[in-house]
């Protein structure tokens, strides 16, 4: 019996844990868990072994019960069986899948009892290639391929031949004279099965033929295959090896071509940022404890706080939780930047320069620079690493608007002159625009009728940009052609010009540059055309882009492990949001002693005590502790994207 003095937290933490006990187990009792509860001494007799199940179930009945005397003053038609089969479609209470929180599963028969092997280096020709097995027929296959030789040390490195298996060893049977060879006895490797790796020479004849030589090595069918795509990393994580956060690090780490992406990726394998899901996740197990301590012990057990304290108190942590899952969402978003790469649009006037300021980025003729008005018409991409940071610019189509001139007929015939085509280079333009990361304005001097140089602003671009300052702030302005601008101009009064045309901009964003001086000046002069300039904003810019967000006073390295939260984890956390903001309408709906007096009000409290529970499941499938039947959905789409051998 629980003493009346029992302390709350460390009670309702275990009654939380019961709760996951009952939902994960009920299922092999081969019964529904409502049978149970209208059987006692079959209840009785099949959870004795777990008290804290029992004394769960116990409570659950007694809650049906006397959720049952209280409806059957309204209907005298409806049994106890049927009340409960009622009250469980309510609160959506499914069978649960097999547990998977500690104990995974197997995914598919393959995974149980075979030994698996792959090429683990680029294939090609090289100095040395990497083959790798792992699984319990790893001494099977070195005998086999190194007979009459001992088995090697475990993880230390040993020069052995290798020979066809089930053939003398020799001269004739060589597979390669000098092969390294290392084993790593399970648990304490990679996959935690047993791993032989064979360091053989890289010629494509003497891998083929070992490669061909390991699964004649066991005569047993089925025990040696050939890997499937990313297996090995599969077994590292069926075996508690890595978890799921950490198997897609890994998958980045392999894709990693910048540097950011190689900091984010290193940064990510470390177990971090699962610990910090499984203690967010832990938060909500403990309070979800307390609501279900309070709904089934309220009666015969004294609380330190009232039910209105209680619960008062569990929401202002859920709230706190809440604000916190935002910040870890926003950084998500800022880290996909870094793993995706950043879009960038050139949008501008025709022949201000986009194509040519484009090419100078690059430092080669990606795109077409004519005098013709009008020469890109789709929008031209190119990836290029920028600073560390993967970047994709986009050239696009110029805009501009037909100006009207006296006369019907003018008018006409300028708008004719803006073809269909290039009406629709223009719309892609602007989606493009619309769509990217960062916008590259890029205003240009050009010549008026008496002979000087005034800056132009184009309606068209304009408007599109004004638009974009408001919205998005992510325009960055570039004055191209600034050589043809008069003495008299200066730079700050070139700048000012700007920001009034264009309010929303940030000065510092404003750059001047001459991509005709960039191409005309020598490498004996440091910035010519102010393109360095340029990109040393454009750089200081995507740092601001993915600096993560902190709160408070918080150590500011915690925030930026959230960076490394993929767009899966994020979809989890909107989700994990939503039960959440559910959990908070229902805590407000009405005070939790009003909820214990009536009946239906008790329902409203079962159903955020179930909130929560949807709220901690979505952070468990996010490390592959949730329910089985989620992990299994999301394994196939991570895997997928490892090489075999990895």
């Amino acid at each position: 019996m629980v003493s009346p003095t029992r302390n709350t937290s460390a009670f309702s933490k275990s009654l939380g844990e019961s709760s996951d006990f009952l939902r994960s187990h009920h299922g092999t009792f081969r019964l529904p868990v409502f049978t149970l509860l209208s059987h006692p001494s079959l209840r009785m007799r099949v959870l004795q072994p777990s008290s804290r199940a029992h004394r769960l179930i116990s409570t659950i009945t007694r809650w049906a019960i006397n959720s049952y005397r209280a409806s059957a003053r309204q209907s005298h038609h409806v049994t106890l069986p049927q009340h409960i089969a009622q009250r469980s479609r309510s609160l959506q209470i499914r069978p649960a899948r097999a547990a998977s929180t500690h104990a995974k599963q197997p995914l598919d028969s393959q995974v149980v009892g075979s030994t698996i092997f792959a090429l683990s280096t680029a294939p090609g020709r090289a100095a040395i290639a990497v083959i790798r097995v792992s699984g319990p027929a790893c001494i099977e296959i070195f005998k086999a391929l190194c007979p009459s030789t001992k088995v090697p040390r475990p993880r230390y490195a040993t020069v052995r031949s290798l020979y066809e298996p089930g053939k003398p060893p020799l001269l004739d049977t060589v597979l390669d004279s000098s092969a390294l060879i290392l084993y790593f006895p399970a648990p304490r490797t990679v996959t935690g099965e047993d791993v032989l790796e064979l360091h053989v020479h890289g010629g494509s004849a003497i891998v083929k033929a070992v490669l061909a030589a390991i699964p004649k090595c066991v005569p047993r069918v089925g025990a040696i295959r050939y890997a499937e795509a990313g297996e090995f990393t599969r077994r590292a994580f069926m075996n508690d090896r890595l978890d799921l956060t950490q198997v897609e690090a890994l998958g980045d780490t392999l894709a990693a071509t910048t540097e950011q992406q190689r900091r984010l990726s290193v940064r990510r394998t470390t177990d971090r940022l699962s610990r910090q899901y499984e203690t967010w996740r832990s938060q909500l197990l403990y309070a979800r404890g307390e609501l279900e301590a309070l709904i089934d012990f309220s009666e015969d057990q004294h609380f330190d706080e009232s039910p209105l304290e209680l619960m008062s108190n569990v929401a202002k942590q859920v709230q706190a939780l809440k604000y916190t899952l935002d910040a870890h969402r926003q950084n998500a978003v800022r880290g996909e930047l870094l793993r995706n790469g950043i879009s960038i649009s050139l949008l501008g006037a025709p022949n201000a320069g986009k194509s040519s300021l484009l090419n100078q980025i690059v430092g080669r003729e990606a795109a077409i620079v004519s005098q013709e008005a009008g020469t890109t018409r789709d929008v031209v991409e190119v990836g290029i690493d920028l600073g560390g940071y993967l970047c994709r610019l986009g050239d696009t189509a110029g805009l501009r608007k037909a100006q009207e001139i006296s006369g019907s007929e003018a008018t006409k015939v300028l708008e004719d002159a803006i073809s269909k085509i290039e009406h629709e280079g223009m719309r892609r333009a602007k989606q493009r625009a619309a769509e990217s990361d960062v916008v590259v304005v890029v205003l240009s001097f050009e010549p008026t009728g008496d002979g000087a140089h005034s800056l132009n602003f184009d309606p068209e671009v304009l408007s599109t940009a004004k638009a974009l300052a408001v919205e998005k702030s992510n325009v960055v302005v570039v004055i191209n052609k600034v050589d043809q601008k008069s003495a008299e101009l200066t730079d700050p009064e070139m700048i000012d010009s700007v920001c009034s045309a264009m309010p929303g901009v940030n000065r510092n964003m404003i750059h001047a540059v001459s991509c005709r001086a960039a191409e005309q000046s020598s490498a004996s002069v440091p910035d010519a055309g102010g393109i360095q300039s340029l990109m040393t904003g454009m750089i200081s810019k995507f740092e601001e882009m993915t600096k993560a967000l902190t709160q408070g006073e918080d150590d500011s390295s915690v925030w930026q492990e959230s960076l490394g939260a993929t767009e899966r984890h994020r979809l989890l956390l909107d989700e994990c949001v939503v039960h959440l903001d559910l959990f908070l309408r229902e805590a407000s709906g009405g005070s939790a002693e009003d909820a214990l007096a009536d009946s239906e009000s008790e329902v409203d409290i079962v159903l955020a005590a179930e909130f929560l529970r949807s709220a901690a499941d979505c952070l468990g499938r996010i490390t592959g502790r949730g329910e089985a039947g989620d992990v299994e959905e999301v394994l196939g789409v991570v895997f997928e994207k490892f090489c075999v051998g990895k």
